[in-house]
């Protein structure tokens, strides 16, 4: 044997050992045939498949998971086709019946007339990586859900208000039908906390926010906590006689709750004023002007003495 010989094994010996060491798992499909002429023994220990049952490219393509079988070698053939370096991540079935996620890292090779010669790679579990994804997306949903809920009562805060409002105005504009508010305000509220204090005013605001979103019924009635000890119900589709009766519900369900505020000059009994309105709109019509209406009659109510409900200015 020559030296050149001998120095040519010793690097391809050194070169398998290199492939057989790393984490990634290599491979080679002869493009003509179809058929794997190498996979890395890695492949054993990742997912219990043996690396001479990897005979071709169909038994690749069987132990994808069903639901990304289609997308991923419709994908990996047409890029291969076009000569096209590619990457795809799946889930590969493992053979005791689990399954890992892959990211198989595609080169094409071409041969000296530059047609596709054969196709090697490295499959890299990303298993790890996709639960952590996963849970990113878990924790952005919870974030994004928390960016729209009042953190202390539960219920909607004023920036899903103003996203539900505004959704709502645009049905009922399209569709020619009512859209009712109700704005409600507790009764000497900076009183309560003086005389009870902080800790128990929030949990006063729970109460109130809970018996609010029962008074709320139907599936698209929205509570939402407008500002301090402020809150507001947007009721679709409901036109004033209904939306009288619910305020009425509202004010009657607040005090059936028997919540003692002593410093209150108009109950011994916690209290609230309501504003009450309801609207047709129109393309003349503002949804902010329609807020600010309905704020207004609050305002009277609280003129005309508290713990009452005013539906007209």
């Amino acid at each position: 044997m020559t030296d050149s010989a001998q120095d040519g094994e010793i690097d391809g010996a050194v070169y398998k050992t290199l492939l057989e060491s790393t984490k990634a798992i290599p491979w080679r499909i002869d493009w003509q045939t179809m058929r794997f002429t190498y996979i890395g023994p890695q492949i054993e220990s990742l997912l219990g498949w043996s690396p001479s049952s990897w005979e071709s490219a169909q038994d690749w393509a069987e132990r994808i998971h069903p639901e990304d079988r289609e997308r991923v070698v419709n994908f990996c053939v047409a890029q291969s086709k076009a000569g096209t370096d590619h990457e795809a991540d799946y889930r590969a079935l493992t053979r005791d019946g689990g399954q890992v996620w892959i990211r198989d890292v595609v080169h094409v090779v071409r041969n000296d007339d530059g047609e596709v010669d054969s196709l090697v790679g490295f499959m890299f579990d990303i298993s790890e990586r996709k639960k952590t994804e996963e849970q990113l997306i878990v924790l952005q949903k919870e974030l994004e859900t928390l960016s729209f809920k009042d953190g202390l009562t539960g219920v909607a805060n004023r920036r899903m208000f103003d996203s539900i409002l505004e959704m709502e105005w645009t049905h009922a504009r399209r569709n020619n039908q009512p859209l009712s508010i109700i704005m409600l305000d507790i009764d000497y509220f900076k009183q309560y906390n003086d005389h009870y204090g902080h800790l128990q005013g929030d949990a006063c605001l729970k109460r109130v926010a809970q018996v609010l979103s029962s008074a709320a019924t139907r599936a698209r009635d929205f509570v939402a906590r407008f500002g301090g000890e402020e809150f507001v119900l947007v009721l679709p589709e409901t036109d004033e006689k209904s939306a009288a009766k619910i305020a009425e519900r509202c004010r009657n369900l607040i005090f059936k709750e028997q919540i003692p505020h002593a410093s209150s000059p108009v109950s011994q009994i916690l209290t609230v004023s309501l504003g009450v309105g309801t609207m047709t709109p129109t393309h003349q019509d503002e949804a902010l002007g329609f807020v600010e209406a309905v704020d207004k009659r609050l305002y009277q109510a609280k003129q005309r003495g508290r713990n009452c409900i005013v539906k007209e200015s």
